[in-house]
């Protein structure tokens, strides 16, 4: 153990925020990753084609190039820290991220990628801004949960059809 770890075990045996929020959403380690890959890509496609859309005339689309931007850097900023880690407030703001709900992440990182579309609908905003919106969407999945297995379908429905058949036969013996 390091002098550190000795002055605050607390700390260090403590387990890391995201990964707590995640086991409590039921998000496996995989589909986190996969939804934090998405969450680089996307920005990395908002990057690009914010910048490709701000070589214009026509000031929507230069807005809407800017808010791209601006997207892309709220991605790396909460997905993936490291590419921003000459920025002071990077990790705090990723911690924060992390201890985020699923479907606060999904309806952020959806909306957020909606908004350049309505400003100016043009292929490279709806091309750039997909990837960001189909993060929203994982995120979004991932706080509907897990499908059920079918043997529990099963009971439930058996259930059903026994209190329907019940309710049948009460009704058909109090008319009789």
């Amino acid at each position: 153990m390091s002098s550190q770890d000795e002055q605050f075990p607390a700390a260090a045996a403590a387990p890391e925020p995201a990964a707590a929020a995640a086991e409590e959403e039921g998000m496996t380690w995989w589909y986190r990753w996969l939804c934090r890959i998405a969450g680089v890509i996307g920005g990395m496609s908002c990057a690009f084609a914010g910048l490709w859309n701000c070589v214009t005339i026509n000031p929507l689309n230069i807005a809407a190039g800017v808010w791209m931007m601006l997207n892309a850097f709220v991605l790396f900023l909460c997905e993936a820290p490291f590419c921003c880690q000459f920025i002071e407030f990077a990790n705090a703001v990723s911690a924060r991220a992390d201890r985020l709900r699923a479907w606060q992440k999904a309806a952020f990182y959806c909306g957020m990628a909606v908004f350049p579309v309505m400003l100016s609908l043009t292929l490279t905003t709806l091309f750039g801004n997909a990837i960001a919106f189909a993060t929203g969407v994982l995120y979004g999945l991932s706080a509907l949960g897990k499908k059920g297995d079918a043997i529990s379908y099963a009971r439930i429905h058996q259930q059903q059809k026994q209190m329907d058949e019940e309710k049948l036969t009460g009704t058909l013996e109090g008319q009789a």
